[in-house]
């Protein structure tokens, strides 16, 4: 074989022989061939601490917050979340001093937690993204842009964004309940950013904050939801919204505990991953404290789903998220999944897989 390379090798044909040669057995090997498969981790709520009303932080400036599903995140191709408030150092509260009245400040100097852990993608549409007013949304904005994180939701500013993984182009959007935010309970608004992102990528996820808030709120409801006075949406008219008009995949947040999760029409969604990472100023008692993670592999030519795992993990105060090896988080999906949704295409396991039925 030697022998042969040598003889080919003094000629131009021979050269190019020996370079094809290459490249098709380099197209054999795992390392040169391409998966068919996308995966996707997909998280709630993240707070990693506030200044205000007073210094509610974790020691080292977080860097342990998130060490029990970092590896997690960091494999997945595309990880995103929500990030509930805002990352400044300044600013008036634009809240006001009620019982149901909460701002979040995390110090700027947090931001490099989320990159660290592996987050490409944190959706702003929330009630808590103006807490600070002007002066937090564009500080938050400089600070995910510096860490390499992508971010959309907030009317007038960023409507979606567009990554590349794989070879394929993803858009992401986002939309929430708030005047400032892109509005979900504005269908117009959702079809026509999605519509979009349909035409332009290759896949399209989206993310929604939305529902009634707190513990009695676990169960899906039909129909529209309001909490304090506020319109917080349908919000399985808007999933299967989005998937109708081309969306391969919907994560919601917003109630603060999680809710069911289902397969239709082939796409997965997930109606509310809860708290993720709040140690601070949240309530994290009982199933307050379940954050899961939620991983999936999608066929990156089709968008289909094609499995899934749930992570459970908890949190406690002033910690973040700690796995939990008993699965109490993903068994509470699979029983709201199963009591909400059982038309779904798929089947959780008590141990958290999703798998088609």
């Amino acid at each position: 074989m030697k022998r042969i390379f040598h003889q080919l090798s003094n000629n131009l044909y021979g050269r190019l022989c020996i370079l094809s040669f290459i490249i098709y057995h380099l197209s054999l090997s795992p390392a040169g061939a391409q998966s068919d498969t996308l995966t996707i981790a997909m998280v709630g709520d993240v707070m990693m601490g506030t200044t205000f009303p007073s210094m509610m932080l974790p020691e080292n400036e977080g860097k342990s917050l998130f060490k029990d599903a970092a590896q997690l995140l960091r494999r997945a191709d595309l990880a995103v979340g929500n990030l509930e408030g805002t990352l400044c150092d300044g600013g008036q509260s634009t809240k006001g001093t009620g019982p149901n009245s909460y701002s979040f400040r995390t110090p700027t100097s947090f931001a490099p937690r989320l990159k660290e852990v592996g987050f490409d993608y944190m959706s702003m549409a929330n009630n808590h993204a103006n807490d600070f007013g002007q002066v937090g949304i564009e500080s938050t904005e400089r600070c995910l842009r510096e860490q390499g994180i992508l971010y959309s939701g907030i009317e007038g500013r960023v409507e979606s964004v567009l990554i590349e993984r794989g070879g394929k182009k993803i858009g992401i959007c986002a939309f929430g309940h708030n005047s400032y935010t892109l509005k979900h309970t504005d269908l117009s608004v959702v079809g026509r950013i999605v519509d979009d992102l349909v035409k332009r990528c290759d896949l399209v996820i989206v993310s929604f904050h939305g529902g009634a808030e707190g513990r009695d709120k676990s169960h899906l409801p039909q129909g529209s939801e309001t909490f304090l006075g506020e319109n917080r949406g349908s919000l399985r008219q808007l999933a299967h919204f989005c998937i109708d008009h081309g969306a391969d995949v919907v994560y919601g947040h917003g109630p603060h505990v999680v809710r069911a999760a289902e397969v239709y029409k082939g796409r997965f969604i997930a109606y509310s991953l809860g708290n993720f990472c709040t140690p601070y100023n949240v309530s994290l008692t009982g199933i307050s404290g379940h954050a899961p993670l939620i991983e999936i592999k999608i066929d990156r030519n089709s968008g289909r789903f094609l499995s899934g795992q749930i992570h459970s993990f908890l949190q406690t105060r002033g910690i973040g998220p700690r796995a939990d090896k008993d699965a109490a988080v993903a068994r509470q999906i699979k029983q709201l999944s199963e009591a909400d949704i059982p038309q779904s295409e798929a089947r959780i396991g008590t141990d958290g897989s999703i798998r088609l039925k």
